[in-house]
């Protein structure tokens, strides 16, 4: 069901303290905690004697102490004390821990082999620390649906002129054409749109007058990473392969989708401007309409995810789901043999 060899986004690196955070992810169980010198760790949150969850119990300086018998736990999942028979800790009494490391202001997992975990593989952020760049503060939202149609919606330009009509949407939308390309990483879903005013999430961001030339550029990584990119340049300077001008707005919005199970997925993001990386009230305006949109998105998904659960008749596709479709395909290929790797091992 899900790709566990690669990195998954577990959430804000700020939400998480010397203290039992517990949260399912790819259906499973887990409890994190920062260590006495802030590393970060996880584990298995259930207790091999008799599965009471770990961060129903305490934490004592790095370790976890199970409330039930004392069982006791250090960041690699060994038992290292058993107050009810100590000496004789029984050679099973260990639980599995994850490699986690922070980054972006995020808190990244692997999932997998924790052999295979390599932290230069997390998905890089270009200009992260550039400072000429600005960044809002994100947010974290809960979907009631299967984390594959929010990679659907994220690979779908075109719903904005629908979903986002105060927001996202505006001229050219809903009715031009899209490009799609494969990457070395995933799919991107793009088109120029020329001539049209900014879209009213950006027209009051974009720093010249006029008509504009807007690139929709909706990209999707493995496993389940968007870089949705949008430009927007004076009308007669943009278009494929023209470099960009003084006045050329860029924003990248870099969301991260973590299935929580088969139902529901954690949703964080945030955005990442060319322009005012000191503009508290540009990014404060920003963060309140993205959390705005990304709740209209929310509502549609969470239907959609009901639609298509219980639907009585057969559905179709239209030709904007070619991205999602080539997607799909390729991630589900990349767990197929991932799968195979692991029967065979």
């Amino acid at each position: 069901m899900y790709l566990r060899n690669c990195w998954y986004v577990a959430g804000w690196s700020k939400d998480y303290e010397h203290t039992l955070k517990a949260q399912k992810l790819l259906g499973e169980n887990i409890v994190f905690y920062r260590q006495c010198d802030g590393a970060p760790a996880a584990l298995e949150d259930a207790c091999p004697h008799r599965k009471l969850p770990l961060s129903m119990g305490q934490l004592e300086g790095d370790h976890v102490v199970c409330g039930y018998h004392g069982l006791t736990f250090d960041c690699t999942g060994n038992c290292i004390d058993s107050p009810t028979q100590r000496g004789m800790t029984p050679r099973r009494a260990v639980v599995r821990s994850y490699p986690v490391v922070d980054r972006y202001r995020l808190l990244w997992i692997w999932m997998g082999d924790p052999e295979k975990a390599n932290p230069d593989e997390i998905f890089e952020i270009e200009n992260f620390d550039n400072p000429d760049w600005g960044y809002t503060d994100g947010g974290m939202l809960s979907i009631e649906c299967n984390y594959l149609w929010v990679v659907d919606n994220l690979l779908d330009p075109s719903h904005v002129a629908w979903v986002h009509v105060t927001s996202f949407g505006g001229g050219g939308t809903g009715d031009q054409p899209l490009d799609m390309e494969k990457t070395d990483r995933g799919v991107i879903v793009s088109r120029w749109i020329y001539d049209q005013p900014p879209s009213p999430y950006y027209n009051n961001l974009v720093r010249f007058e006029g008509t504009c030339d807007r690139k929709q550029h909706y990209e999707m990584c493995v496993p389940a990473i968007a870089l949705n990119k949008s430009v927007y340049t004076p009308t007669g300077t943009g278009g494929p392969d023209k470099p960009a001008v003084a006045d050329t707005y860029v924003n990248i919005s870099y969301n991260f989708m973590t299935p929580v199970d088969e139902n529901n997925t954690q949703y964080i993001w945030f955005q990442h401007r060319n322009t005012d990386p000191c503009d508290k009230a540009i990014s404060k305006q920003m963060n309140d309409g993205a959390i705005m949109a990304f709740n209209e998105d929310k509502e549609i998904l969470e239907a959609v995810h009901k639609g298509m659960d219980a639907m009585t008749t057969p559905h179709i596709d239209l030709g904007l789901d070619l991205g999602a479709k080539t997607f799909r395909l390729r991630l589900q290929r990349l767990i197929d043999a991932e799968q195979k790797d692991t029967e065979h091992a």
